[in-house]
């Protein structure tokens, strides 16, 4: 079974209507403004699914900065769930400076059918992620429902790109450091956190913290995985790919021709995801 632990759909009317999402959200804008910058809904999601043999896809959103356009988000999600209880299980997005209204509409999700709370990203929206009076809202609701946070991470070095913010290794250990009970997956290979678990207090830290795949082929040599199995072990990492920003099947190609164990890429490929979403093996 292959999971898809990282994947974006967006409701017909924001694909349709970029440019008047664009001048509500300026990191909306700084990543999809560019028409050439791909959106898909959940039947495209689907159709990609087929084609490169992918089972199950764990769905995000976008980070709105308004709490009404994660509203409307949320209820797209929710409706793609209900279409596809089967292959996709739905991540809910809220912007914690929001207080209360935050904490209403991540109930209303919770009791809809979604499974965590992703993909964040903390500078798109404004806040810490070492604050307790806004990430750490979302982080205790999780933590107490049992379910997971996806964190948007970025490597604070190399190249330039659409959707790179200062969400560094830094900043997300800060955030593991404060919420340690919380359960959480690092998009983008932790932004290279994953890297320091070669020191011992490091790796204590994080011992539990699941690092995503996504983009791996815009960020890294295909050496990565066996790098990471080396330091972390297989059985914390999820294939990801940020669909649609890269194709499901190039991402496999990668990590087949990576090197691994078959009992790794297994691991990876699936059996991770589906332990953290507490599927039967």
């Amino acid at each position: 079974m292959i999971v898809d632990a990282h994947t974006h759909i967006f409701p017909p009317e924001v694909i349709e209507r970029r440019d008047i999402f664009a001048k509500r959200d300026s990191s909306f804008e700084f990543i999809y403004g560019d028409p050439k910058a791909r959106m898909v809904t959940y039947p495209e999601l689907i159709e990609e699914m087929d084609s490169s043999g992918v089972d199950m896809a764990i769905v995000c959103g976008f980070p709105w900065r308004s709490l009404d356009l994660c509203r409307q988000h949320n209820n797209y999600m929710m409706e793609a769930v209900r279409a596809h209880p089967d292959r996709l299980t739905g991540l809910a997005i809220v912007n914690p400076v929001a207080g209360n209204a935050s904490d209403r509409e991540l109930e209303r999700c919770l009791d809809g059918g979604l499974k965590g709370v992703g993909e964040i990203s903390a500078d798109a929206q404004g806040f810490r992620l070492d604050d307790t009076s806004t990430a750490g809202r979302i982080a205790s609701v999780v933590a107490e429902a049992g379910l997971f946070i996806l964190i948007h991470a970025n490597e604070d070095v190399g190249h330039f790109y659409p959707g790179k913010t200062p969400t560094s290794p830094a900043s997300v250990y800060r955030f593991l450091e404060k919420f340690p009970d919380t359960t959480t997956v690092l998009g983008h290979w932790g932004g290279g956190l994953f890297f320091y678990e070669l020191m011992p207090e490091v790796a204590k830290l994080t011992s539990s913290v699941y690092y995503d795949t996504a983009a791996s082929p815009f960020l890294y040599r295909q050496q990565v995985y066996r790098v990471a199995v080396d330091i972390v072990g297989p059985g914390r990492i999820l294939f990801a790919t940020d669909y649609p920003l890269l194709r499901m099947q190039r991402h496999l190609n990668e990590i087949n021709r990576a090197g691994l164990s078959e009992d790794a890429l297994a691991a990876i490929l699936g059996r991770n995801a589906k332990g953290l979403l507490g599927l039967e093996f």
